[in-house]
């Protein structure tokens, strides 16, 4: 492939990843206004409900090709995903979108930690020193805050654990399989135990005002079926690390949206806490990124 055409598909990876992290940031703003009128797990539930209906009419071509081995791969990761998406909800509705925006960038860091401790892969200095800071930004925000560190935030640390199990999952389990379709069994999967969940559970009053209703479109199709298909589409096109890089990008909008759009504000303690969690796991991969590049402008050499 000539070098332009590289720059090229480097380029336009580049923005609709960006365009990715902006609206999974959104995602935290709208599932706090959603709240508000929709219980968190019946917002789940519609939501992927929503959502597995948008990507079942896209995937409509191709529901022929569907057979068990894509099946039983879209419902194990879709476990993960659901995991995932429930600690998200119900870290979200007990803490700030910025806090929990920050906590749950935190799987970047825990990817490794989780390679490490089940196939001994080896962690760098840097990764483990972006650990330290990490926990020494949660300790931060545990103390800077006028709640602590409440429940709402050990939800989204949680939440961490799982998306980086989700993605760890996908990488291990997702062979051959049609892309479309996995993500449509994970969709409906999620849909499946958000409404588990909401039959099992004491029933909530809920309205679907125009707020509310705005919000679950929104989460249904951009943070999920637009995001998922962009991340699948054009992460192949960069490196995993300068991916990651780009990943950092989601807690600074969902901050940015919390304080523009809810009038959330932190304190200077929280801030500096984010702020730590944001260098924790920038730190490492930057490093990264400038051994790729130095390999990279050597090997051109």
């Amino acid at each position: 492939m000539p070098a332009n055409d590289t720059q090229i598909s480097s380029s336009k990876a580049t923005f609709w990843l960006v365009l990715s992290t902006f609206f999974w940031g959104g995602s935290f703003i709208f599932n706090k206004i959603g709240f508000r009128d929709i219980p968190p797990v019946t917002f789940l539930f519609f939501r992927f409900a929503l959502a597995a209906l948008v990507m079942g009419g896209v995937c409509l071509p191709r529901l022929k090709k569907l057979n068990l081995v894509t099946l039983k791969t879209g419902l194990l990761v879709g476990f993960a995903l659901a995991a995932t998406n429930v600690s998200f909800v119900l870290g979200v509705s007990g803490t700030s979108a910025s806090r929990a925006g920050f906590l749950n960038n935190l799987f970047v860091l825990i990817i490794p930690l989780f390679c490490f401790m089940l196939w001994r892969e080896k962690m760098d200095r840097w990764t483990v020193a972006g650990l330290f800071m990490a926990m020494a930004g949660m300790w931060q925000l545990a103390y800077g805050g006028v709640e602590g560190f409440n429940r709402g935030d050990v939800l989204s640390t949680l939440c961490a654990l799982f998306i980086a199990f989700h993605i760890i999952s996908v990488s291990k389990l997702l062979t051959d399989e049609d892309i479309y379709l996995v993500t449509l069994v994970q969709f409906a999967t999620v849909a499946a135990v958000g409404g588990v969940l909401y039959a099992i559970l004491p029933a909530e009053p809920f309205s679907i005002t125009a707020a509310s209703g705005g919000s679950l479109v929104y989460c249904a199709i951009f943070p999920t079926v637009v995001a998922f298909t962009l991340m699948n589409t054009y992460q192949r096109f960069t490196t995993p690390t300068k991916a990651g890089l780009i990943y950092t990008l989601d807690p600074v909008w969902s901050m940015v949206g919390g304080m523009l759009i809810l009038g959330e504000r932190l304190s200077p303690g929280e801030l500096f806490g984010c702020a730590l969690i944001f260098g924790a796991v920038v730190l490492p991969l930057s490093v990264k990124r400038l051994r790729e590049r130095h390999v990279r402008l050597a090997y051109a050499e």
